[in-house]
């Protein structure tokens, strides 16, 4: 038996890489790709730093929950990890209907109080010494 050696198709190669090209600029056009070129690789909430190899695990986030609404500055985006996107949205489902668990609190601090670090606080001096 004589083995034959598969020669590919070369258009067919060329239509595969113009394909893929144009996927990743419809990619890039998207307000997922567009988020993740404003913004650094960084959650939001709990600052784990993402690389291209477990980039598929940050998420964009639309901070008034409308996925509608996504203005072309991203100021209605925040990149989130998976785990604290999906609780940022059980947290919003919660409030919005009611969880059942409304126990009066007497205590001064709430289990829902508002994160108040900034991980992007300094970002624009530390952008601006970059030169």
């Amino acid at each position: 038996m004589t083995l034959r050696k598969t020669v590919p198709n070369k258009e067919k190669l060329n239509q595969i890489v113009t394909e893929a090209r144009r996927n990743q600029e419809l990619r890039e056009q998207s307000y997922r790709g567009q988020a993740l070129k404003l913004y650094p690789w960084i959650c939001g909430r709990c600052a784990r730093e993402f690389t291209h190899t477990n980039l598929t695990e940050l998420t964009v986030h639309h901070k008034n929950h409308n996925h509608d609404d996504n203005p072309a500055d991203g100021s209605n985006w925040e990149l989130l990890c998976l785990y604290c996107h999906d609780n940022e949205h059980s947290r919003y489902e919660e409030t919005r209907f009611g969880s059942g668990s409304h126990s009066t609190k007497t205590s001064s601090t709430s289990s829902n109080s508002v994160a108040t670090h900034n991980p992007f606080a300094d970002l624009k001096n530390l952008l601006g010494n970059k030169k």
